[in-house]
C-alpha cells in the first residue's frame, strides 16, 4: 500500500518571522487523519527569518532531529550545548526526562530553511543528550545514506527509537533501492527537486506513506533530495 500526500495538503502557519508546513498535526494545525505514521510524529518544514527564532522552550520523551537545508540554525540548550548547525549536518536531541532549548537564525539577510523531525522513543525518561554529525553530499549522491538509527553505523546519530532514517540525492539516471520488512511502515519525504517513488511521481514537499511493501525504489530524479524513514508499525 502506498498513499501519496501532496505538499499543498500539509498544514501551514505563517507567523511573519516563521513560515511552517506541517506534515502531521502540530500546534494549531489538527487533522485526525494525519497524527503521525508509525512512530514518526512530526515533520515540520520551517523557514526562519533573519534575526528571529524559537525562544527557550521545553521537551520531554521525544527524539528530535534537525536537518538544515539553507542558512544556519543556532542551537542552545540546558545541557550546555551552544552550537551552529549548517547544511549537511544532522542534529539529534533526545529530550528524555526533560530539556530546555532555543533555536535562532542569527544571520542577517538570509533565511534559515530546515526540517524538524520528531520520532517517538521506545525508552522514556532517559537522560537528555545531544549529538551532531556532518554527512557530506558525496555520501548521499545516488544512494540512501543512513543518518540516524537506534544501533547506528559510523557517521550516524543515535536515536532511542525503533527507526532508521536515510538521506539521498537522486538525479538523472541514478537509482536507489531500500529493502523493507513488509510488517513495518515506511515514509518518504521529498525535501527538494522531484523523483519517482515506486513508480509514482513526487515533487518537493510531497510524501509517500508505505505499508506492506517489500522495498522502496527511487529513480527519475531531477535534482532530488529525499529523506526515507523505516518505522515501527
Amino acid at each position: 500500500m502506498i498513499k501519496i500526500r501532496k505538499s499543498g495538503e500539509r498544514g501551514f502557519a505563517d507567523h511573519g518571522w516563521l513560515k511552517s508546513h506541517h506534515s502531521f498535526s502540530f500546534a494549531d494545525y489538527y487533522d485526525p487523519r494525519h497524527m503521525g505514521w508509525g512512530n514518526l510524529r512530526v515533520i515540520n518544514e520551517d523557514r526562519i527569518a533573519p534575526g528571529a527564532g524559537f525562544g527557550t522552550h521545553g521537551h520531554r520523551d521525544m527524539e528530535i532531529i534537525s536537518y538544515v537545508l539553507e542558512g544556519e540554525l543556532a542551537h542552545q540548550d540546558s545541557m550546555g550545548n551552544v552550537v551552529a548547525i549548517p547544511p549537511g549536518d544532522v542534529q539529534r536531541m533526545s529530550a528524555g526526562s526533560g530539556v530546555q532549548h532555543s533555536e535562532f537564525n542569527h544571520a542577517q539577510g538570509q533565511t534559515t530553511h530546515f526540517l524538524q523531525i520528531w520520532i517517538e522513543p521506545d525508552q522514556r525518561g532517559v537522560a537528555p543528550s545531544y549529538e551532531q554529525k556532518s554527512v557530506p553530499a558525496v555520501e548521499k549522491r545516488g544512494r540512501l545514506r543512513l543518518i540516524a538509527a537506534r544501533q547506528p553505523d559510523a557517521g550516524t546519530v543515535t536515536i532511542h527509537a525503533d527507526a532508521r532514517v536515510y538521506a539521498g540525492l537522486i538525479d538523472g539516471a541514478q537509482q536507489a533501492r531500500l529493502p523493507l520488512n513488509s510488517a513495518r511502515k515506511a515514509y518518504v519525504h521529498v525535501v527538494r527537486g522531484a523523483l519517482h517513488v515506486n513508480g509514482q511521481a513526487l515533487a518537493a514537499g510531497d510524501a509517500a506513506l508505505l505499508a506492506d511493501e517489500a522495498a522502496i525504489a527511487l529513480d527519475h530524479g531531477r535534482d532530488a533530495e529525499v529523506l526515507v524513514f523505516d518505522l515501527a508499525p
